[in-house]
């Protein structure tokens, strides 16, 4: 059809329905026969309907609240670029009256997340980015939230038994498979792997890295199944006990010269390579941390899985107030790519265009 404007008594009259009828179905509020609402949709199929955006903001007559609940963060983080994406989003979105505010927690104390979960159950928000952690303070928060009609979405981490939105983020599992395929590339005969992990690993909040290890496990098992295989514990926080346990116990395996890590610290196994001036045959981790991505550049690490922290939490807030404010729908799922970043390709890699 020819490219036009149509109003709603154009529409209606195209329709042979009442304008009142094509405003509730433009608007889903309900009350129309299906037979009505299937003459609507045929006309707006026919025009190629698409509301304009800037004069649903204009017109609103309130604002939009988004709760973003994701943990502290220092500069240049994990977290810091899930927010970075999250602030590029809501800035963009300022014409249409949403505003979002951030309700941060300590990301391993249980009783922060849980403190947070509880007073957002009881905040006035339109709609909620959650990075969830602890299991049952985020199904508590779920089903407040369900029983208050209010939206919400998960980024980085699903959580089962909920009834997201929508999920953005990678397929752990699927990650985690990759991973050791990635690694095991660099396999020769007679070689060890070590999969470095951290005090805090059976921590309720470590569930994702979990998911990668499972995945992992899932690879080596179908291909390398009389591999050795050993598993370090690194203190979270103390780099000089670490220092010495990694002395011990690569003096103590010579042979393993593959390794792994399943979250954003590769940095300390790097570091200490450097400071050792040890060198493994494969070193791979997680998080494009400006660390990281210095031992990447320098050698000790030889690749970096990339999850797209800023993306997520852009597509996060642009989901919610398409849901919310322009009643779009929303895909279910949404997977981040596995971003593989190696020495030759680092400097080439952006996340926003």
């Amino acid at each position: 059809m020819e490219n036009k404007s149509y109003t709603i008594k154009d529409i209606a009259r195209m329709a042979g329905v009442s304008a009142g009828t094509v405003d509730r179905v433009l608007h889903h509020r309900g009350d129309v026969s299906l037979s009505s609402y299937a003459k609507v949709q045929e006309v707006l199929d026919a025009i190629d309907y698409h509301p304009n955006m800037f004069a649903i903001g204009l017109a609103a007559k309130r604002a939009y609240r988004i709760a973003c609940v994701i943990p502290a963060y220092v500069a240049a983080d994990y977290w810091s670029s899930v927010a970075q994406g999250v602030r590029r989003a809501a800035e963009e979105l300022q014409p249409f009256n949403v505003t979002v505010d951030f309700f941060p927690y300590t990301y391993a104390l249980e009783a922060s997340y849980a403190d947070v979960c509880d007073r957002l159950s009881e905040e006035a928000v339109d709609a909620a980015l959650i990075a969830p952690n602890f299991t049952e303070p985020t199904r508590r928060l779920a089903t407040r939230l369900d029983d208050r009609r209010i939206p919400y979405l998960f980024v980085d981490f699903n959580m089962e038994h909920t009834h997201p939105l929508c999920y953005i983020g990678q397929d752990s599992r699927q990650s985690g498979y990759l991973a050791a395929k990635l690694l095991m590339q660099s396999y020769e005969p007679g070689e060890e792997l070590v999969i470095f992990q951290h005090n805090q690993k059976e921590n309720p909040a470590e569930i994702q890295m979990q998911r990668r290890l499972e995945g992992f496990m899932h690879y080596l098992g179908e291909h390398f199944d009389h591999l050795t295989l050993h598993h370090v514990l690194l203190n979270k926080e103390d780099a000089s006990s670490n220092h010495v346990l990694l002395d011990a116990f690569f003096g103590a395996h010579p042979r393993a010269l593959l390794g792994a890590v399943f979250n954003s610290r590769i940095y300390q196994v790097a570091g200490y390579l450097r400071e050792a001036g040890r060198k493994m045959h494969a070193l791979l981790g997680y998080d494009l941390l400006e660390e990281n991505v210095k031992y990447l550049r320098s050698g000790e690490i030889d690749r970096l899985i990339g999850q797209r922290p800023g993306l997520q939490g852009y597509c996060g807030v642009k989901a919610l107030s398409d849901h919310v404010v322009f009643k779009r729908a929303v895909t279910p799922v949404k997977y981040m790519p596995i971003d593989i970043l190696l020495p030759e390709n680092i400097d080439f890699y952006f996340e926003f265009e």
